[in-house]
């Protein structure tokens, strides 16, 4: 192993952090007729009973304010072909959307096409964590999608994953 360092710098931190690859969603919804959505990697399923899950936002993010005046809020887990939109979703434009394909239910939550699932939710409890927010939230409703391969991100780049061999596995 190589010797631990004293973490001081957040340039570290967020080398170190891209370490662990995660699964990539977009958190989406319809505000004043026009959606509205943002990229997040920081995505984990908390509980089945009641079903709820959590994203870390940006303590102050403008996007997050907007997104959470609906009802609902769509989570999308992006899906190999994701990437641009990922990048896109990231920016600080302001029609993050153009070009996307998505679908918005009548309760305001949008979801992104080809991804590997979508969630309905709303918005259980937030929590500051330091310089970011843990949102909380409620799973509604659910569907998922076979075949469509997950958008990794890990090393400040995008990735997929396929199944290892089994004579590889076993090495």
């Amino acid at each position: 192993m190589t010797p631990l360092n004293d973490v001081t710098e957040d340039t570290d931190l967020r080398r170190l952090f891209g370490r662990f690859p995660t699964g990539v969603t977009a958190l989406c919804a319809m505000n004043e007729d026009q959606p509205l959505g943002m990229a997040a990697s920081a995505f984990v399923a908390v509980s089945l009973n009641p079903p709820l899950v959590s994203v870390c936002i940006k303590h102050g993010s403008w996007t997050w304010r907007q997104l959470c005046i609906g009802e609902r809020i769509g989570i999308s887990f992006l899906g190999d072909g994701h990437a641009g939109a990922a990048r896109q979703l990231a920016r600080a434009t302001c029609d993050r959307f153009v070009e996307l394909q998505y679908e918005a239910t009548s309760s305001g939550a949008v979801f992104l096409a080809s991804a590997t699932a979508w969630l309905e939710c709303s918005v259980e409890k937030e929590i500051e964590a330091g310089d970011h927010d843990i949102i909380l939230f409620r799973l509604h409703r659910s569907a998922a999608a076979d075949g469509v391969r997950p958008l990794i991100f890990h090393s400040s780049e995008f990735h997929t994953i396929a199944p290892l061999e089994m004579s590889k596995a076993r090495l």
